[in-house]
């Protein structure tokens, strides 16, 4: 592993901000640690880094235990933060050259050697080592960040929330152009973020955490399709949760005595197992299962627009409001009755 980070706890005072938690970054991989504002996700990232001694618990880098007692230039770690903290007063290969200043005679003949030339292409900013950062873009200036914090080649480089001051369109391109850095070095990376969508698309391995504790750890598709309980259901993307019963009948490919799971919006499939027959459990049906041709009658009462898509917002009688993800070419106005359906297995939970 990259890192191991195993049982790290942190208080501030008397308030605990990381409660036992656990990471594991395999090398040349990309973990999001997903959360909402307070979830301990910053301080996470600088207990890794060195900069804040964890209270117990443990981290191991590249097969090494580090401890408190290792400061952060020793740990071989790259860090971006949110703003890239560069140096005003030196130039864009000045700052890049900053990372290998000092150092063994080997890092120093690195520099002399054009690494930092190889780092500022690498990000696309060859033409642009003799600018300082008041004359870079917001864009521009997050990629000399990731060229400084690559230039040592560490182990891991960690970002934290490092596209959150750039508006949209320019979010995506950055966003592209760095992980596309970490991808050519083969770098291990931990992106902290509170964005869903960003964490999905880009990560290998996504471990949202609350309230310092991390509820679900595993690849995009598990932690979005099976997540581990309703609230983590609910945090990563949208979320229809329905109350339903469990029972045993025939499903829809014909085979009988099949556990499943009916809810106001019909008989399901379950994606996970343990649940037993009738039973009470909690439903998550996603938006984009939720289909406007069925057999459940409700009135449209607002539609976004998003042009590729639509979010469509539906009034159920004994559900209340469901949503569903439809083309944005074939959204229906408010106003209009649809009839519903669910297509494919849905995650459940005892209640």
């Amino acid at each position: 592993m990259a890192l191991e980070a195993t049982g790290i706890w942190k208080s501030y005072g008397q308030v605990p901000v990381l409660c036992g938690v656990s990471l594991s970054v395999s090398p040349g991989t990309l973990t999001a640690i997903l959360g909402a504002s307070g979830a301990g996700k910053s301080t996470l990232l600088r207990v890794i880094a060195g900069f804040e001694a964890a209270d117990a618990g443990t981290v191991t880098l590249g097969g090494a235990a580090v401890d408190n007692r290792v400061p952060p230039e020793r740990r071989h770690i790259g860090y971006v933060p949110q703003d890239g903290a560069l140096f005003p007063h030196l130039t864009v290969r000045a700052n890049v050259a900053f990372a290998l200043s000092g150092g063994s005679p080997r890092a120093r003949r690195g520099r002399r050697a054009g690494q930092v030339g190889e780092m500022l292409d690498l990000v696309g900013l060859a033409d642009l080592g003799g600018r300082y950062p008041h004359e870079l873009s917001g864009g521009q200036q997050q990629r000399v960040a990731i060229a400084r914090a690559l230039a040592s080649k560490p182990r891991l480089v960690l970002l934290d929330e490092p596209f959150a001051a750039l508006d949209a369109s320019l979010r995506a391109t950055v966003r592209a152009d760095v992980l596309g850095a970490l991808r050519a070095t083969g770098t291990a990376g931990v992106l902290v973020t509170h964005d869903q969508d960003e964490a999905l698309s880009v990560a290998d391995h996504v471990a949202v955490l609350r309230d310092g504790t991390v509820t679900q750890a595993g690849t995009p598709d598990a932690v979005y399709s099976t997540p581990a309980d309703p609230w983590t259901a609910a945090f990563v993307g949208t979320a229809n949760l329905l109350q339903g019963v469990t029972e045993t009948g025939t499903a829809e490919s014909g085979e009988r005595d099949e556990l499943l799971v009916r809810t106001a919006l019909g008989c399901h499939v379950p994606r996970n197992n343990g649940l037993g027959p009738e039973r009470a459990v909690t439903v998550l049906v996603r938006p984009e299962q939720v289909t406007l041709s069925g057999t459940v009658a409700g009135t449209v009462t607002a539609t976004s627009y998003h042009g590729h898509d639509a979010l469509v917002t539906v009034e159920v009688a004994g559900v209340g409001a469901v949503q569903a993800r439809t083309s944005g070419a074939a959204a229906p106005s408010p106003g209009e009755e649809v009839a519903l359906g669910v297509d494919g297995p849905v995650a459940a939970w005892l209640n």
